[in-house]
């Protein structure tokens, strides 16, 4: 039985973080996801070891056992084949650890489908703990998966429709979500023992919008108001993701003003009525062909002034 270097497969360090050891996972999932890599074998294979490699290194206390456990993996198979009720080093004298008992006493029930012999030995589903009948608890792999949206969508609410296996799965985000938001849709990842499943992740993915930019639940966009309005005040309709709105232009506004409208926002995520604000940088249009009789009148006003 090979032992796994679930580090290497993760491409990370023994001493990476937790988030170092998820960012990496998330790459790798993705790149090896079976959705992107169909009747690929490798890349399957591939798929179920960094999901087991995750399952360890996301886990601190399976993290924990794995680096203070691992180097010794093979004394432990050797003294998972025993089946005696006494007291004995691994290797049959003495070593740098004793085994009593099935795998289980010293992990927890523990273990997933599809993971290999080595994480099942592991884990409580080693020949050691396997005669003991006692029924093993395990959850099952977590999936991951991604869905893009636009802005509209994000601001509305939407759903996606994802083909999981052989199940289709409505998707649903509520109004306000963020991109790289992560939902997590119980139950419909990987079986486990009974409903113990694992959980499917969506990633959402907002698209940039050509109009507006979004810091937070708040928006950003330009406006452009002519000379006239921009010097005497007036009003102008302002476009903002709920429809349009009358704004008062104050007199004597300069180019590059940025006025607030409230609640034009993004919606909250998850509250009712609550929005962020619209944030409007003004843009002066200075005409570019004037008449004979405007370009005088522009002459006086410019003595005048």
């Amino acid at each position: 039985m090979e032992y796994k270097d679930y580090y290497k497969t993760l491409g990370v360090d023994k001493k990476a973080s937790q988030d170092e050891i998820k960012t990496a996972y998330r790459k790798l999932a993705v790149k090896y996801h079976p959705d992107k890599n169909k009747d690929n074998k490798a890349a399957e294979e591939k798929f179920k070891l960094i999901n087991e490699a995750n399952e360890v290194l996301s886990d601190p206390e399976k993290r924990k056992k794995y680096d203070s456990l691992g180097e010794n993996w093979r004394q432990y198979e050797q003294a998972g084949s025993r089946q005696s009720g006494g007291r004995r080093s691994g290797n049959g004298r003495t070593g740098p650890f004793t085994y009593e008992g099935d795998f289980s006493d010293i992990f927890g029930e523990g273990g997933g489908s599809g993971f290999s012999d080595f994480f099942e030995q592991f884990f409580g589903r080693g020949s050691g703990g396997a005669s003991r009948g006692r029924s093993t608890q395990f959850k099952g792999q977590d999936y991951q998966t991604d869905m893009e949206i636009t802005l509209e969508e994000a601001y509305h609410g939407t759903h996606r429709l994802i083909q999981l296996e052989d199940e289709k799965l409505r998707i649903a985000t509520k109004p306000g979500v963020h991109d790289d938001q992560q939902l997590r849709v119980k139950g419909k990842g990987g079986k486990g023992s009974k409903e113990n499943h694992g959980d499917l992740y969506v990633r959402v993915h907002v698209s940039p919008h050509p109009r507006y930019s979004r810091k937070g639940d708040d928006l950003y966009t330009t406006h452009t108001i002519d000379l006239f309005t921009a010097v005497l005040g007036g009003y102008t309709i302002v476009d903002t993701m709920s429809g349009q709105v009358k704004v008062k232009i104050d007199p004597g506004t300069q180019n590059g003003k940025t006025i607030r409208i409230k609640s034009k926002g993004m919606p909250v995520y998850g509250k009712q009525n609550q929005f962020g604000d619209l944030y409007v940088q003004l843009q002066v249009h200075v005409p570019e062909q004037l008449t004979d009789r405007q370009r005088e009148l522009f002459e006086q006003l410019k003595s005048s002034y």
